[in-house]
């Protein structure tokens, strides 16, 4: 087990110049919490950007602040420059994906040179990992500053444990393809072992565009990819309850506390936090209490809303107006409705310290949170916990990611107005038994899974999957493996090699294998060999594999296990099957293809396959479902099977398998060495019927019977071409 590697945009560590030099001073935001206690493990690093432009210092300062923080912070500076920072941050990241992944696409600015840049500075990350990485390190990546970056180390630390977590959402495939380098960012993301997210929807969302951008399927999020297994989950991140659950003890925090009760005796206090950003829905909140004290004048004189605004990207234009609408709804609502003694919305441009934050948490009767757009909203969560007296009442917005775990606050949608309004009568008439019960609720569910927790949750989860892989690595078919088989193949008398075609002698799907194929010319070889019995098994009609194998002296298993022909003989059905019930199953088949364009239907003598390999996704997984449904009573009656294989259903007898013709042959001698090699679940058989020092060899990295596991048809045509050379 080696190190523990954490990176991010930026450090842990914050530095700043002043007269005296570089001034170092721990983050505050949750991630560097939830992380402090993997960083303070003996052997870990964390690598990001010190928050210094490399060209606003000398050269000399520059090194003593990389060297200050490797020595007494465990950190490595990757050096940006200001050029880099602008291209980077502020265009690649603020200017494309921020809009892009929080729904605003006609914010974003495509522009390729940003592109280059983004792609220059998670290379330049890159470097710096590698130069203090090793193959055994643990190394977790953050956010969507960098999300080429496990792409890049998986490339040079192949056994490297590589997590990925994405702070921000992830879009809907309809938005998502709109990047112009959607599959560079989906291939640098698929880089890691475990890639995370704060909700199931976005865990969706990621699984749907490598679906239908990558072309590749998951089985209950887990995607095979490139010879790996990939986790993808739902990691709701805490905060530091205990933090926030015992400020109010605190006597600065008490003293803010009563501050704000002297100042607003006898009023309701509805808070809103947040930094200023178009994806928060600030102006609608705005709008929506305007709407509430039109409705309500029985509060006028009795509430207030204590406004925050945190400055954020002041000199970016979308930002300044923003800036500019948020202060004149203020401005109108208290003009409106404010008097000598009251004014409805007390505004502050500026983020509160922890301690006067904290003590309006336990003042306010109500949080407002209502963004359009937000990965997870941890200041809902934060106010919970800082309420020890159990009340106080949220209106949530529910496309926050918190929203999935606070359900007993008071869900709204944000773009409704009246809705809003509505929530804020609603929490501020909510009983204190119902606030009681609802917070307890919550503040249960926060401490348990508080930031620490949501640590080494991912961790836990990344260590499992990389377990998962050693134990597929370790099936390998090595040199030494390799070596072995060989040698046993030229020891041996009478063998018997089973070979499946597609997927494993050549690609899957490949229509324009000839005899001339160089894997084919490897398989006559192979069978010219008067000690060998080689059978090629499919799933092809036989009139097909007829075709390739012309001449060659291989047995044939063909329609997944309805026909075989030995070396010179004829085709013989394996079993006394019919095609009768084609008659009704067709229709119903070539009904489905009118409902669901991109959808065939391909027929054989005993078999009738429904292939919607370029059918829309999730139609077709809708489809699918129906018709195993339509048919079901069918094949029960006529005794058939549904066969499913990636983007096909097969419908065929279900007295025949390939793994029952095999058997047949495996029985009909005495051999001293088999051999089978198949891709796909429907060879599972075939490798179960096979002796313990027998090989059988899997294509691709899956769950499976087989001994070992290569990576490709290019693997198995380099095997079999080695078996071949081998002397006698």
């Amino acid at each position: 087990m080696g190190k523990i590697v954490l990176v991010s945009n930026r450090l842990s560590t914050s530095v700043a110049m002043s007269a005296g030099g570089p001034e170092f001073a721990p983050s505050m935001g949750g991630l560097a919490t939830g992380l402090l206690s993997l960083h303070e493990q003996e052997d870990s690093l964390w690598v990001g950007w010190s928050g210094i432009p490399s060209d606003s210092v000398s050269t000399e300062t520059e090194t003593v602040i990389a060297q200050r923080l490797r020595d007494e912070h465990k950190s490595v500076a990757v050096p940006l420059s200001s050029d880099e920072i602008e291209d980077f941050y502020y265009g690649f990241c603020n200017n494309i994906i921020w809009p892009l992944f929080h729904y605003f696409p006609t914010y974003a600015d495509y522009e390729t040179r940003l592109w280059d840049r983004y792609r220059q500075v998670n290379e330049k990350f890159a470097r710096a990992v590698l130069e203090v990485a090793d193959d055994d390190d643990t190394i977790w990546v953050h956010d969507y500053q960098l999300m080429l970056l496990p792409q890049m180390l998986k490339r040079e630390l192949p056994h490297s444990r590589i997590g990925f977590f994405l702070h921000i959402p992830f879009p809907s495939y309809e938005i998502f393809r709109l990047l112009p380098w959607r599959e560079e960012i989906l291939a640098g993301i698929l880089g890691s072992d475990l890639v995370g997210f704060h909700t199931y929807d976005y865990a969706r969302h990621f699984l749907s565009s490598v679906r239908r951008i990558v072309g590749v399927e998951h089985q209950m999020a887990n995607i095979k990819h490139d010879n790996r297994v990939i986790k993808v989950d739902a990691f709701p991140m805490g905060i530091d309850y205990e933090k926030y659950s015992t400020a109010a003890e605190r006597p600065s925090v008490q003293q803010e506390a009563e501050s704000i009760r002297s100042q607003l005796s006898g009023q309701r206090i509805i808070l809103s936090v947040d930094r200023l950003d178009y994806s928060k829905g600030i102006p609608m909140r705005i709008r929506a209490y305007r709407r509430f004290l039109e409705e309500h004048p029985e509060y006028h004189q009795k509430v207030t809303l204590i406004l925050i605004v945190a400055p954020s990207r002041t000199e970016v234009p979308h930002y300044k107006q923003l800036k500019r609408d948020i202060e004149e709804l203020v401005s109108i609502t208290n003009g409106s409705f404010g008097t000598i003694g009251w004014t409805p919305i007390s505004y502050f441009y500026r983020p509160f310290p922890f301690d006067q934050l904290t003590a309006t948490y336990t003042q306010s009767d109500v949080l407002l949170v209502t963004p359009l757009r937000d990965g997870m909203n941890l200041i809902a969560k934060e106010y919970i916990a800082a309420r020890r007296d159990y009340r106080g009442a949220i209106v949530l917005s529910e496309t926050a990611g918190a929203a999935r775990e606070l359900g007993e606050a008071i869900l709204i949608n944000p773009n409704n107005e009246p809705q809003i309004a509505a929530a804020i009568l609603q929490a501020l008439e909510m009983s204190e038994e119902e606030q009681d019960e609802n917070n307890r609720s919550m503040h249960e569910r926060l401490k348990r899974y508080d930031i620490h927790y949501w640590a080494g949750d991912f961790m836990d989860k990344l260590e499992a999957v990389s377990r998962l892989q050693e134990s597929f690595r370790a099936r390998t078919l090595t040199e030494a493996v390799r070596s072995t088989l060989i040698g046993d193949y030229r020891a041996a008398q009478r063998r018997l090699i089973f070979v499946d075609y597609d997927g494993t002698l050549v690609h899957t799907g490949s229509k324009k294998t000839s005899p001339d194929d160089a894997g084919i010319r490897t398989v006559g070889l192979l069978a010219a060999d008067p000690q060998n019995e080689v059978v090629v098994i499919s799933g092809r009609p036989r009139e097909h594999l007829q075709e390739v194998f012309v001449d060659l002296p291989v047995g044939i298993i063909a329609g997944h296990g309805v026909w075989y022909k030995g070396k010179s003989d004829q085709w013989h059905l394996t079993e006394a099957v019919t095609s009768d019930w084609k008659e009704i199953v067709l229709p119903i088949l070539q009904l489905y293809c009118d409902r669901t364009p991109g959808t065939r239907v391909d027929e054989s003598e005993y078999s009738l396959v429904w292939n919607y390999r370029k059918a829309q996704p999730e139609l077709a997984a809708i489809r699918l479902s129906e018709l195993k449904d339509a048919i079901t009573s069918i094949t029960a009656n006529h005794d058939l099977s549904l066969l499913e294989r990636t983007n096909v259903l097969e419908i065929k007898n279900s007295t025949v398998s390939k793994g029952r013709a095999a058997k047949a042959w495996y029985e009909t001698g005495e051999w001293d060495f088999v051999m089978a090699i198949g891709d796909d679940w429907t060879d599972e058989d075939m490798f179960t019927m096979l002796r313990a020092t027998d090989y059988s060899i899997k294509v691709g990295i899956d769950l499976s019977h087989a001994r070992y596991f290569v990576e490709s048809p290019q693997a198995v045509r380099e095997l079999l071409a080695q078996i071949a050379a081998a002397p006698d």
